[in-house]
């Protein structure tokens, strides 16, 4: 995971962009600068340095401050729904290959970058990003939980596993978390590869049969 930001010294943006390139343009640019400024101190005037356009456009294209952040996080949570669900169809159709394909989806490397991490980090961390947080994402994260805890309960049925599972669906997402913050506080941090390893630790102490370290036990 690289730890220098790109687009600290942007090159000048070309002038003709369709609206939703530019938005998109935009609100990558608005990930960058929370990375590096955080959440409270990030400014229309510094989104437009990093992207290498005037504040005006910025403006123009999201009016106020607020409306910038809020629509980086919603783009922000539906990219991470996106990103999981596309996991899920692409996995084998049993569930163990879902269960995991889930989990590992959260560190594939466009996901698990620096400044996404450190948005996220921002946006959960921030007094005033937590309410629009909420708003935003609450029923994206009822969805994941819900599906988390449907995959457990199959794991029940399908292989003879019992544990509980909405406590089980709970410990994994809490880890995932837990180790998305490590990555971004630690002095020295692990890369993404020891963090699913260790979220893979996890997983394997309720299905032992079917999971280590290493992800899906294939013989399972």
């Amino acid at each position: 995971m690289a730890a220098v930001l790109e687009n600290a010294n942007p090159e000048p943006a070309p002038r003709k962009m369709p609206r939703d390139a530019r938005r998109v343009q935009l609100i990558e640019a608005t990930i960058e600068t929370i990375a590096r400024f955080g959440y409270s101190r990030t400014t229309m005037s510094e989104v437009a340095r990093m992207a290498g356009l005037s504040h005006g456009l910025v403006n123009f294209h999201f009016s106020t401050k607020e409306n910038l952040l809020s629509e980086t996080l919603l783009y922000l949570a539906e990219e991470y729904r996106q990103n999981w669900l596309q996991a899920v169809e692409a996995a084998g159709p049993g569930v163990a290959e879902q269960l995991y394909a889930m989990l590992a989806a959260d560190f594939r490397p466009e996901m698990c970058t620096h400044a996404r991490l450190s948005a996220w980090c921002a946006f959960w961390g921030e007094a005033s990003g937590r309410p629009l947080y909420q708003e935003k994402c609450g029923s994206n994260d009822e969805e994941y939980n819900r599906r988390l805890e449907e995959y457990c309960t199959a794991m029940n049925a399908a292989h003879g596993y019992a544990v509980d599972p909405a406590r089980t669906a709970r410990v994994m997402r809490v880890t995932t978390e837990g180790v998305w913050l490590d990555m971004m506080t630690m002095q020295a941090p692990y890369d993404a590869k020891e963090a699913l390893a260790t979220l893979m630790t996890c997983v394997a102490a309720f299905f032992p049969r079917h999971f280590d370290e290493n992800g899906l036990i294939s013989a399972a």
